[in-house]
């Protein structure tokens, strides 16, 4: 028998973590329960989960810290993250998704559409990110051309060089990033992000690409403060810069 997908849920009260341990384990997953900060990270560290279940607003560390936290243990940035919370302000629902989550839901909720949010945050995790790229595409935007890239796309181990140095991305800002690497100057609609990267772009929201866009444009400037990448294309979307200073 195969094993049951381990998910850790961080959750300080007890009755919707019965809730949520309870349909979990009917729709055949392992939930592990933590009522605190402390605890989650205790666990996480023990074993890596398939997936993680957040409580924002924990008795010992906010969630939004807690994720920060996770994902600096080992194994921790490759782990889908769903942030859970009685707020429902949508700066909360930015912060979440500009830190990197892969989604957000809020109290009260349907216990049969968290396992369903969880079940596709799951699929999207297994199955490549995006779409299918043919070798001669990937072969002919990494060949020498008319330009110097800065940017060096390392398809096997999903890695992406900015001028020398690795960036340390999400899932989905390597996503983003890929795309527009693979054809600099094409502009991408927001829509053709979410259903290139998120495959299934249904249940998201533009602004979730535009705060995956704000983290990678922060981590660009990390390295290279002075240049502007990503370029947005007003009322269209997003491409890569041809104009970069060379490497």
């Amino acid at each position: 028998m195969l094993n049951k997908p381990r998910i850790l849920v961080v959750e300080d009260e007890s009755g919707i973590a019965d809730t949520i341990q309870y349909v979990l384990t009917t729709d055949g997953f392992a939930p592990v329960w933590c009522s605190t900060a402390q605890q989650a990270l205790q666990e996480f560290a023990a074993e890596t989960p398939a997936l993680a279940i957040l409580d924002v607003g924990l008795p010992d560390l906010n969630g939004f810290e807690l994720f920060k936290r996770l994902q600096a243990l080992p194994g921790g940035a490759q782990v889908p993250m769903l942030f859970l919370t009685a707020r429902s302000d949508e700066i909360d629902r930015v912060v979440g998704l500009e830190l990197g989550a892969d989604d957000y839901i809020a109290k009260p909720f349907s216990p049969r559409e968290l396992v369903a949010r969880v079940r596709g945050i799951l699929r999207r995790a297994v199955r490549p990110s995006i779409t299918p790229i043919s070798p001669q595409a990937v072969a002919s935007a990494t060949a020498p051309s008319s330009f110097t890239t800065p940017f060096v796309l390392d398809e096997e181990r999903r890695q992406i060089r900015f001028y020398g140095r690795t960036l340390e991305l999400s899932r989905y800002e390597y996503g983003i990033l890929r795309l527009l690497v693979l054809k600099p100057g094409r502009v991408y609609t927001r829509d053709e992000l979410l259903d290139k990267v998120w495959e299934d772009g249904s249940g998201s929201l533009d602004r979730t690409v535009d705060a995956h866009i704000k983290t990678l444009r922060a981590k660009l400037k990390g390295v290279a403060p002075h240049t502007e990448p990503i370029r947005t294309s007003r009322g269209s979307g997003y491409a890569l810069a041809e104009d970069l200073p060379a490497p």
